[in-house]
C-alpha cells in the first residue's frame, strides 16, 4: 500500500470519529502543553535573569574577601597592577542607603559608590545623560546617576527629563547627570537606585573606607577558570589566609559559573515538571491504545476485505500505526499551541516568584529543539501504544473477519 493511500485512509478514519479522537488525545494534549509551558517559561525566566543580573557580561568577575580585615583601595590598586594580564579593569564598590528627596517627593535610595568604569563592567544602559566622569570621581563631586524607577517616584513620570535637576541625598544637594534603566540594582518596595562616585559615597554618605564588593572585567579571550584561580591565589597571599580558611574567606564568582548554577537549578525544576507531565502522557497513551483497539474491533470486516484483496500483514500494521502516530502528533500540535499560550499567561506570576524587579518582563522562549523533542515524544507514544492494536489487526484471519457481525 502506498504512503499516500495510508494517509488518506488515516484522514478518513479521523473524520469518522472526530469527537472520540479529540477526547482520546486529551491526555497527550495536557501533557505536551505542560512540558511546553514549563520549557518556554523557564527559557524566558533564564533570559530575563541573565539580562537583569548583568549575566550577559561574560567576562565579569565578582570578588569578595573577608579575613581579619576588609578590602581597601590599596588592595584594589595592588590587584590591578599585579593581575593586569588577567583584568582590563577592576572596580571597587561600596553601598549605603539614605533618603532622596525631590521638590515634591521622597524615597529611600539604595546607593552604590563606585568608579566610572562600573558602567562598562556591568553593562549599564543609559536612558538620559551620562555616567559620572573620572574627574568627578577623583574630586568627589556631588553628582548622581539615578534609575528610571527613581525618576517615576520622585518626579511622577518615568519619562521626565531630569538631567541637570537637583535632588537632596543624605542632607546634601546632588546634581543628576544621568538616568539608567531599572535592572539588577533596582530597589524593592519604595526603594530606588542611585550611583555616585566612590569617594563621594565614602566621605558624604556611608563614612566607611572598606570596600564591600569588587568587580573585575577579564581581558578579552581569557580563560575564566584560570582568571578565577589566579585571583584566589593572589588574595590568599595578600591577606595571608591559610589554605584551611580560604574556602570560607575568598569568593571569586565568574558569570560562567553563575550560568552553570542557573542552568542546573532551572534544569532540575524543568525535569521535575516534565516527570509530573509524563503521568498525563502515560494516561494519554493508554487512552490511545484503548481507542485503537476499539477501532480494530469496529473495522474487522474492513480488515478482512483488505486482506482478501491482497493486503499483507505489514500493510495493515502500517495503517493502524500511522493512525496512532497521526493521532498523537495532532495532540502534540494542539499541546504546543496551548502550552505556549499558557506560558505567556504564567509569565507575570513567574516574575514575582523569582523576585525580579518592577518593570522587568518575561517573554517565554521556545526553541526548535523543544518542538522536535515534542514531535519525537508524540511519535514514540503513537508507536509504543499503537503497536499492539496494529499487530492484533494484522493477525486477524480474513475468512473469520469477513463473517464478523
Amino acid at each position: 500500500m502506498k504512503l499516500s493511500d495510508l494517509v488518506l485512509e488515516t484522514a478518513s478514519a479521523f473524520d469518522a470519529n472526530r469527537a472520540r479522537s479529540l477526547l482520546t488525545v486529551l491526555g497527550v494534549v495536557i501533557g505536551i502543553a505542560a512540558v511546553i509551558a514549563m520549557t518556554a517559561l523557564i527559557g524566558g525566566v533564564k533570559a530575563s535573569l541573565m539580562n537583569e543580573m548583568g549575566m550577559s557580561q561574560a567576562r565579569l568577575v565578582e570578588i569578595y574577601c573577608f579575613y581579619n580585615r576588609e578590602m581597601t583601595l590599596d588592595d584594589i590598586n595592588a590587584m590591578q597592577n599585579e593581575l593586569k594580564d588577567s583584568y582590563e579593569v577592576i572596580v571597587p564598590t561600596t553601598s549605603g542607603s539614605a533618603d532622596i528627596t525631590s521638590s515634591t517627593e521622597k524615597a529611600t535610595a539604595m546607593i552604590t559608590g563606585t568608579y566610572p568604569a562600573y558602567e562598562t563592567v556591568m553593562g549599564v544602559k543609559m536612558l538620559q545623560g551620562r555616567f559620572f566622569s573620572q574627574d568627578e570621581s577623583n574630586s568627589g563631586q556631588l553628582v548622581a546617576v539615578i534609575d528610571q524607577s527613581a525618576v517615576k517616584k520622585l518626579f511622577g513620570n518615568e519619562n521626565a527629563q531630569v538631567t541637570g535637576e537637583t535632588v537632596r541625598i543624605g542632607g546634601l544637594d546632588f546634581t543628576i547627570v544621568g538616568v539608567t534603566e531599572s535592572g539588577a540594582g533596582a530597589g524593592y518596595g519604595d526603594n530606588v537606585t542611585v550611583y555616585m562616585p566612590l569617594r563621594t559615597c565614602q566621605q558624604r554618605i556611608s563614612g566607611a573606607t572598606a570596600i564591600g564588593e569588587v568587580l573585575g572585567l577579564a581581558v578579552e579571550g581569557a580563560d575564566m577558570n584560570k582568571v578565577a584561580s589566579e585571583t584566589r591565589e593572589w588574595l590568599a597571599k595578600r591577606f595571608n589566609i591559610p589554605e584551611s580558611d580560604q574556602e570560607d574567606s575568598i569568593y571569586v564568582i565568574t558569570m560562567q559559573s553563575m550560568r552553570e548554577q542557573l542552568d542546573t537549578l532551572l534544569g532540575s525544576f524543568q525535569l521535575l515538571m516534565t516527570a509530573v507531565a509524563s503521568i498525563s502522557l502515560l494516561v494519554g497513551g493508554i487512552g490511545i491504545m484503548n481507542m485503537m483497539l476499539t477501532n480494530v474491533t469496529e473495522r474487522i470486516r474492513e480488515i478482512g476485505l483488505r486482506k482478501a484483496l491482497g493486503a499483507r500483514r505489514r500493510d495493515i500494521t502500517r495503517q493502524f500505526l500511522l493512525e496512532s502516530v497521526c493521532l498523537t502528533l495532532a495532540g502534540g500540535v494542539l499541546g504546543i499551541v496551548l502550552g505556549y499560550a499558557g506560558a505567556f499567561a504564567l509569565a507575570g506570576l513567574a516574575g514575582g516568584a523569582f523576585g525580579m524587579s518592577e518593570g522587568t518582563s518575561i517573554t517565554p522562549v521556545i526553541g526548535i529543539d523543544s518542538v522536535l523533542l515534542v514531535a519525537g515524544i508524540c511519535v514514540g507514544i503513537g508507536i509504543v501504544f499503537g503497536y499492539y492494536p496494529a499487530r492484533r489487526a494484522a493477525r486477524l484471519d480474513p475468512v473469520e473477519s469477513l463473517h464478523y457481525q
